[in-house]
């Protein structure tokens, strides 16, 4: 079984393996001696068995010992330590063994006699290697968390429904048709099928077909050669070249021209493409992944878009429902963003006022989220006492709604009325606006969860979203 560990940043633990005990020592003394930690296996199965028992950055091991050879110990390594590298060490006679020991992933090998210096110089630039994978690993981590289904923040059901159908298809090579509005968050769909794909080591690619004229689009997306067109002063690798055993994402395909609609419709079909002012073609193994705003029906209709491209592209489709149509998303979304942007502007915000986020849920969203993450980011810059409120709002939401305004007249109307019905109509009103999502309205009225359970029942307001 595979583990996996983060690597020390000084010296490294090392196994030391060898039949010959001066030998295994002399090795050990070595790198002790620069500050490593060294432990010693004077047998194979002796190396095996710490191994099995331990954990260790690098190991050096010979390549020749009885019962269990360096051969033996390398395959070990690789199957238990998913970091760690493999030095062999070897006599003359056995260096085609050392080298087809490098194919099977020994990071180098050192003949015999060994000097001090040599040995260390190849450590040295193990250790590199080592730092380099786990900056990788790191890499990694981050992707997974910032892009993978985790990093989608949602609690409505028809976002649990999306997440649930990405689930399905990220681990295929199906082309897929991202559908929604303007700001619903379309590319980071798109990353998150990738990421949770067989091709997330590869690249991910993204292009906006809307962003480009004709010509410089089919540059960008198959490359050219120098001297193609005036301003082709070199050649250019294309977008699918580029993201050759990875995902190509392409944004706003309902704005592509016919032309390159054609020329795109061939890419599929053969797995080839062709430099712009080249006629060598260039095999590709890309997944295809696009999105749009635009009705691609209609735009069929028109003539505007080839039919037979589009049935290429939605293998399978996704619709993402614009935000107010899941207003039990903008709390989660609302707290996320404000921590995002307290880290990234090194401001302690604490939290987010009831006025602000009831005004939130007022607001009809024509931006989706990504105007939600924008509000957020000029509210955690602009405020000053460590919490969103009315008075950080932007413009578009710096005066107060109707029902606000309003408010004195309406509470003349509760005069003379009783308490309880004054709590049921505020209890009911929240739940309201919040799509009758509990914990929601519970912040909303600054009480807690089980405080608004009980009123709930006791004033017959009826079922909730979470209830059975």
């Amino acid at each position: 079984m595979e583990t996996s560990r983060d690597l020390p940043e000084g010296p490294l633990k090392i196994l030391v393996i060898d039949n010959d005990k001066a030998h295994a020592r002399s090795m050990a003394e070595s790198l002790e001696r620069v500050g490593h930690r060294c432990l010693v296996a004077l047998s194979g199965p002796e190396g095996a068995r710490q191994i099995e028992q331990g954990d260790f950055d690098l190991i050096v091991t010979d390549l020749v010992m009885n019962e269990v050879d360096g051969m033996k110990i390398l395959a070990l390594a690789r199957q238990r330590m998913l970091e760690c590298e493999v030095i062999m060490v070897t006599g003359h006679g056995t260096v085609p063994s050392a080298v087809s020991a490098m194919q099977q992933g020994a990071f180098t090998f050192l003949e015999k006699p060994l000097t001090p210096d040599k040995l260390r110089a190849a450590v040295a630039k193990a250790a590199e290697s080592l730092a380099l994978k786990r900056a990788n690993l790191d890499l990694h981590r981050r992707l997974d968390e910032r892009f993978g289904f985790e990093g989608i923040v949602y609690v409505s059901g028809k976002m649990q429904a999306v997440v649930d159908r990405l689930k399905r298809i990220a681990p295929t090579d199906a082309s897929v048709l991202i559908l929604g509005e303007t700001g619903v968050g379309k590319e980071l769909v798109a990353q998150a099928i990738h990421q949770n794909s067989p091709r997330k080591k590869r690249p991910f690619v993204a292009l906006n077909c809307a962003a480009l004229s004709d010509h410089l689009l089919e540059s960008e997306l198959f490359g050219h050669v120098k001297g193609a067109f005036t301003d082709a002063s070199a050649d250019r690798v294309g977008r699918f070249e580029y993201a050759n055993g990875g995902t190509l994402f392409l944004d706003e395909i309902g704005d592509m021209p016919m032309s390159t609609q054609i020329k795109l419709l061939r890419v599929l079909e053969n797995g080839e493409i062709i430099r712009v002012g080249e006629n060598t073609p260039i095999q590709v193994n890309v997944r295809i992944l696009t999105a749009t705003n635009r009705n691609l029906d209609d735009l069929i209709a028109e003539g505007r878009f080839r039919e037979d491209l589009y049935h290429r592209f939605k293998v399978v489709t996704i619709e993402l429902p614009p935000l107010a149509e899941r207003a039990e998303d903008i709390v989660p979304l609302t707290d996320h963003f404000r921590r995002m942007f307290a880290r990234q502007h090194h401001k302690p915000i604490k939290g987010v006022s009831p006025a602000v986020t009831s005004r939130f849920y007022r607001y009809p969203w024509p931006g989706n989220v990504r105007q939600l993450r924008n509000f957020v980011e000029t509210m955690v810059v602009l405020d000053v006492d460590g919490v969103l409120d009315v008075d950080d709002l932007p413009p578009e939401l710096s005066e107060a709604p109707p029902e606000e305004t309003t408010g004195k007249r309406g509470l003349k109307d509760l005069v003379g009325r009783p308490m309880a019905e004054v709590e049921r109509l505020f209890i009911e009103e929240t739940l309201g606006y919040t799509n009758q999502n509990r914990e929601q309205a519970a912040r909303l009225l600054q009480i807690g969860a089980r405080t608004l359970y009980r009123k709930i029942k006791e004033y017959g307001l009826g079922k909730t979203v979470g209830e059975e």
